[in-house]
């Protein structure tokens, strides 16, 4: 399958690693995003398993599309889904993670482009500022300013106005 793991039943989904490097299968969790069941504990859980201290699998990579498709199917915003796709993105960059398959790389930027274009669409409705620099991160990483992204991920408003920076004209 060239478009990525459209089908549930697709038997790679039980070979994946995550960010622990062990085998995991994030199907349920997101089975229960999309129902609505249990979203803090599927949240908790998928934030544990796909990203561990900067380590990312192919589960992470796989399950982006998917959590991006049941963002456009509940239509809400949602920090988490921003944040998790943020971290797994820039993590992907990180020498030590796998690469990205070729056979999941299109739907993986697909889904990126994807919700970098609901977020563009989103940012004005959210006033939380977190939900706003997760946003703004995706988009960043979309638009291939990752250091950009990477600092909206890693620093609040108030951490970053810590730090003195000058302007130059």
């Amino acid at each position: 399958m060239s478009n990525g793991m459209k089908d549930p039943e697709d038997s790679r989904w039980e070979q994946l690693k995550g960010g622990y490097k062990m085998k995991y299968d994030p199907r349920p969790a997101i089975a229960k995003l999309e129902s609505g069941q249990e979203v803090d504990g599927a949240w908790k859980e998928l934030w544990n398993e796909l990203h561990h201290q900067g380590d990312v699998g192919e589960a992470s990579y796989a399950a982006v599309p998917e959590l991006v498709r049941i963002h456009k199917q509940l239509g809400s915003v949602h920090w988490n889904i921003y944040a998790l796709t943020a971290v797994i993105d820039l993590a992907r960059a990180n020498p030590s993670n796998p690469k990205l398959p070729d056979w999941l790389a299109a739907s993986y930027f697909d889904a990126i482009r994807e919700l970098a274009v609901s977020g563009a669409a989103e940012i004005f409705g959210t006033e939380d500022p977190d939900t706003a620099r997760a946003i703004l991160a995706v988009i960043a990483i979309e638009r291939n300013l990752r250091k950009h992204a990477e600092i909206l991920v890693e620093y609040s408003e108030p951490e970053l106005e810590q730090f003195e920076i000058t302007w130059k004209s």
